[in-house]
Order: structure tokens, then C-alpha cells, then sequence
């Protein structure tokens, strides 16, 4: 797919080598390689579209000033037929081009080409990549930090697979372990209460305390009876267990189809424990030499594996001592694997047996720590999990009311949950906010995500959109249809709102492939809201209707294509494009 920015930098990398070449038959420059720079869009538009520096990094090779070098090359460029029309050598050396009709031409060529596949790009073809993310426990209600890593590993996957990449969603269902003990200890106590009387059974300390277990409780006495009182502990919890989960799961399926969230599969780690593979991956440590023995308990030994790494890199012992590295355990004394074991089988199984080439997690900042123990246990079983295992660590989310931070629901009295908040802001309020900047702790604003106005960024790019849509209604309504790029005439949009407007449509290539390399999916709420702002600027200092023909299809083709663009985007992100508001 078109990339014009990267495009328009290729060639004046090949109109400056080309320059080079003539520069040095005329003995201006002396003969050497091609001279290799960059080429960078200036911040100040008054240095020019494009800026390139080959003068200045080829001043060793070619012993000469930057600045004689530079100018050498500007007298010696031939822009016929290119995408520029002048150039000049500026400051110490740098050499500043400007863009020809044409470019701008061919960028709204390219979006309405390319429609909603425009910045599309084949960057990461032929890789496999997981993203796992939200992985809530399914023991309760999804709270808030669930809501934000929904948002951020759905987007994350869509700007990956829109850079090439083949992509699957993934749910890891941590339906094991002892947080499924505590679920089904908690819905027993609940139970035997309901047939007992509260005072007579205690209800454990430890256990899940909210309204949904005396809910689950009373749902499993009134489908299977009374008389399970009759059943041994282990049988009651292992029936009490397996009924939660069959509540509680479709019910997080359906609370995220509701949020725009599907998945390709929902990974139950209780697979792992039956089939043996948390078994097999432990044993396989061993056989390594990775784990030891100790008061009963099989551990890794974490710390050894860390540290090579470490100094593999190149740190000190000082500063490897300072890490204060522990080993952990795999294996209990009681013979029960631990979580750590299970996620190393499970990461051992996307990369080894179903061999995605990266596997990316979604996890709360305060998951941290677990995230050099498992690159580097991975590492131990040979799979490279320090480049193939990338995290992505999320700040906190605190909702705010009025400038007052909000804890509870008011409608149910308790913590707030993802069902809560879709009943109170639209979802598409909500993914615009949380895919915002996940490496920084977010303020919420309830009131915010519900204004119809400037101040709320959904609602100002969405604007754009209905406001573009409007435009091109009344314009037909006058026998005005958009034209087709080719037989519009880029020469008219000269001024410099209509300008800047189509560079920023020529960057959303560039955005969406940065987004998929840094793993940071916000810069497309940022590129939005600069896309908008940009429209409403051209919109405010150009007319459309009323002007003469060859510059209204004009404008009206830029309206178009930044309809378009500004779509993706919104699409990219899970939020509706709306025509009308």
C-alpha cells in the first residue's frame, strides 16, 4: 500500500545520489560512494517539506565543508518530473526540499484508492503474533484495570495486523490453582449457609465476599437440590467450581462482545495440568540443569539464569548484586505445581508447540517483576523469551466524577466493573479513553466521556466525521458529486491549511507502522485528534460551496479522503463513525 512520506524520502535519497554523480563529472565533488543520509520532515514548515542531512554526515568521507558539499548538490539537482519543486542548501549544511503539486495529488489519489485498506502495509508479513490480554480471573465481575487492557490488546492487535502481521486474540482462563479453590470453598460455605443458616457454617476469611457467590450459591441449589450436603468436600467443590465457571464465563464472553471484543480462542489452563504439559515443561528445566531441590520444593533457579543473561549484557556484578535476584519455587513440597510453573508451560506452548514468532501479553503495571522471570525461564527452554515474549505493562485507571474519585457503583453499591461502566458511558467513550497513553496512570473522567462537545476528544473527532458527511450531503443535494482523484487539480490548494491537511493524510501510513513497532496503539487517538483539528482548521479558512468548480471538487475530494481517513482510524479503534450528530 501507498506510503507517499516514506516515498517522497526514497527519492530524494535517488535525486541527491543522482546529483552526486554529475556533481562529480564536472570535478565539483570528488568521486566516493553515494552519500548516505536521512531525510526528515522539519518541525517548522518554513525549512522546507523535507530536510536531508547527506551533506553534513558525507563531509569526512568526501573532505569538504557540509555547507560547500551541499550546495555542490543543490546546483546539480534535476527536479523535472520529480515530486519537488525547488531546493536549497540551508545553515551548516542541510538541504531543504519542497513539494510539488503532484505529491499532494498523488496522496489523495492514494486514500481514495486505498479507502479503508489505506495505510495498510506488508512491514510484518509473514510473522505470527499472539496478543493476550484482559486474562481476568474468572472467579468475578471484570473491574476497571480489565477494561483498560481490553481496549489496548484489542487495538494493539488490529494496528498489527493492519502493518501484515498475522494475528490471534487470545483469553488465558485461569481455571486452576488456588484462586478456583477459594471459588469453589466460598460458593460451598454460601451453599451449605442457604440449607444451615449463616451462623452456622463460617464463612472462610480468605474467600470471595462479593453478592455474586450467594448468587452463584443459590443459582447451583436451585438446578442440582439440597442434597449435596450429602457429598464429600472435594465433590461438592469440584461440581461448585466447574458450575461458577459455566456462570461466570460466558458472562465475561458477553461483557466484552459487548465493550467490541471477540477472541480466537479462550485458553483454559487447566489443559496444561491434564495433559501433563506442566509436567513435561518442569521436567524439561530439569533435564536442563535449570532447577534444584530444596526443603521438599522443586525451584528454579531463577537467579543463576538472570544473571548470566545479565552479564551476557554486559553489567557488573555490582550491579547484578544490587538486583537482589531470587529463585522461585515449581514444584511444592505438597507435590502441586505453582501459577509460575503453569505460565512458563503455557508460554512454552505458544512459542514451542504452536510456534507463534512473538507472543505479546497485556498486563498491569504491577506484574512487573514476573516479567524478567518468565523472558528468562523461557530463555532456559531454549525459545528466546527475551526478544519473542513482549509486555506491555498499563498504568492504573482512576475514575473521576466532578473532580471526585469514584470507587463504587452507584447503582449496585460496590466496585466498579466493566458492566458498570458501559451502563453509564458509551463504549465508544470508553475504548477512546482507555487506549490513551497505557504507560502513565489515567484519570477517568465520567463527566468528560459524556459531554457533546470540544473538550471531549471522542466526541471532537467523531464531529469531524458527521461534520465531512453533512458537507458532502448538501454538496449532492446541488449536483456536486466527490470527483475521482485524477480529474481533480491538486494545483488549486495552495494555501497552507489544505497543505498541512494532506501531509497529516500522507502520515497515517507512517502512524499506523510506528504504532505496531512501539507496541503503543494511543498514537492513533493522537494522529485523530491532529487529523480533525487540522480539517476543522481548513474548513474554517477554506470554502467549499460557492467556489468555482475546478477548486470546489477540489476541496471537496480533501473533505472526502479525510472522511475516509479519520473512519479508519475510528475503526481501528473500535469506535463508530457516525454520519450524523
Amino acid at each position: 500500500m501507498a506510503n507517499l512520506v516514506e516515498a517522497a524520502k526514497r527519492q530524494i535519497g535517488e535525486l541527491l545520489a543522482a546529483a552526486q554523480i554529475r556533481a562529480a563529472e564536472k570535478g565539483e565533488l570528488p568521486e566516493a560512494a553515494p552519500l548516505a543520509g536521512v531525510v526528515e520532515i522539519p518541525k517548522d514548515s518554513a525549512n522546507g517539506d523535507f530536510a536531508a542531512n547527506h551533506a553534513m554526515t558525507g563531509a569526512k568521507a568526501l573532505r569538504m565543508a557540509p555547507r560547500k558539499i551541499a550546495d555542490a548538490l543543490v546546483a546539480n539537482l534535476e527536479l523535472d518530473g520529480s515530486w519537488f519543486t525547488s531546493a536549497e542548501a540551508a545553515g551548516p549544511g542541510f538541504i531543504n526540499f519542497r513539494l510539488a503539486p503532484a505529491w499532494y495529488g498523488d496522496v489523495l489519489g492514494a486514500v481514495q484508492r486505498e479507502g479503508a485498506d489505506y495505510g495498510r502495509s506488508d512491514a510484518l508479513k509473514g510473522q505470527k503474533i499472539m496478543v493476550e490480554f484482559v486474562s481476568a480471573n474468572p472467579t468475578g465481575p471484570m473491574h476497571m484495570g480489565n477494561a483498560r487492557g481490553g481496549v489496548l490488546g484489542d487495538t494493539l492487535a488490529e494496528v498489527l495486523s493492519r502493518a501484515g502481521a498475522e494475528v490471534w486474540r487470545e483469553f488465558y482462563v485461569n481455571d486452576a490453582g488456588n484462586q478456583i479453590e477459594k471459588f469453589a470453598t466460598s460458593i460451598d460455605a454460601r451453599y451449605r449457609q442457604l440449607l444451615l443458616g449463616e451462623d452456622a457454617v463460617e464463612f472462610p476469611e480468605d474467600g470471595y465476599h462479593g453478592d455474586d457467590i450467594k448468587d452463584l450459591a443459590a443459582a447451583f441449589r436451585e438446578k442440582f437440590g439440597d442434597g449435596w450436603l450429602d457429598r464429600s468436600e472435594a465433590e461438592r467443590h469440584e461440581a461448585m467450581a466447574q458450575f461458577g465457571l459455566s456462570v461466570n464465563l460466558p458472562k465475561m464472553k458477553a461483557d466484552l462482545e459487548r465493550y467490541g471484543i471477540t477472541y480466537d480462542e479462550w485458553f483454559r489452563e487447566s489443559t496444561l495440568h491434564e495433559t501433563g504439559y506442566v509436567r513435561d515443561t518442569v521436567d524439561e528445566l530439569t533435564r536442563l540443569g535449570h532447577t534444584y531441590e530444596k526443603d521438599g520444593a522443586l525451584w528454579l533457579d531463577t537467579s543463576r539464569i538472570l544473571g548470566d543473561a545479565l552479564r551476557a549484557a554486559g553489567k557488573s556484578e555490582k550491579d547484578i548484586e544490587k538486583l537482589d535476584l531470587k529463585d522461585d519455587v515449581l514444584r511444592r513440597a505438597n507435590g502441586i505445581y505453582t501459577y509460575f510453573a503453569a505460565d512458563i508451560a503455557y508460554h512454552r506452548n505458544k512459542l514451542g508447540v504452536r510456534h507463534f514468532d512473538r507472543a505479546i501479553n497485556v498486563w498491569g503495571a504491577d506484574h512487573h517483576g514476573h516479567v524478567a522471570r518468565l523472558k528468562g525461564a523461557l530463555d532456559a527452554l531454549g525459545l528466546d523469551g527475551g526478544h519473542r515474549l513482549e509486555i506491555v505493562l498499563m498504568q492504573l485507571v482512576k475514575l473521576l466524577r466532578d473532580g471526585e474519585v469514584v470507587r463504587m457503583s452507584k447503582r449496585t453499591g460496590k466496585a466498579i466493573s466493566l458492566t458498570d461502566l458501559l451502563d453509564e458511558v458509551p463504549r465508544d467513550a470508553a475504548r477512546w479513553f482507555f487506549n490513551s497513553r497505557p504507560d502513565t496512570q489515567m484519570d477517568f473522567d465520567l463527566g468528560l466521556a459524556v459531554r457533546e462537545d470540544s473538550e471531549n476528544p471522542v466526541y471532537y473527532v467523531q464531529y469531524a466525521h458527521a461534520r465531512i458527511c453533512s458537507v458532502i450531503r448538501n454538496l449532492a443535494e446541488d449536483g456536486h458529486a466527490v470527483p475521482d482523484a485524477a480529474a481533480a487539480d491538486p494545483a488549486v490548494l495552495a494555501t497552507e491549511q489544505e497543505r498541512e491537511l494532506i501531509k497529516q493524510l500522507a502520515e497515517l501510513p507512517d502512524e499506523l507502522l510506528h504504532s505496531a513497532n512501539a507496541l503503543d496503539p494511543s498514537r492513533i487517538n493522537r494522529y485523530a485528534m491532529e487529523l480533525a483539528a487540522r480539517f476543522h482548521r481548513f474548513y474554517n479558512a477554506c470554502r467549499i460551496k460557492g467556489e468555482a468548480d475546478a477548486v470546489l471538487n477540489a476541496r471537496l475530494l480533501l473533505a472526502d479522503c479525510v472522511r475516509s481517513a479519520l473512519a479508519t482510524c475510528l475503526n481501528i479503534l473500535g469506535v463508530s463513525a457516525p454520519e450524523r450528530m
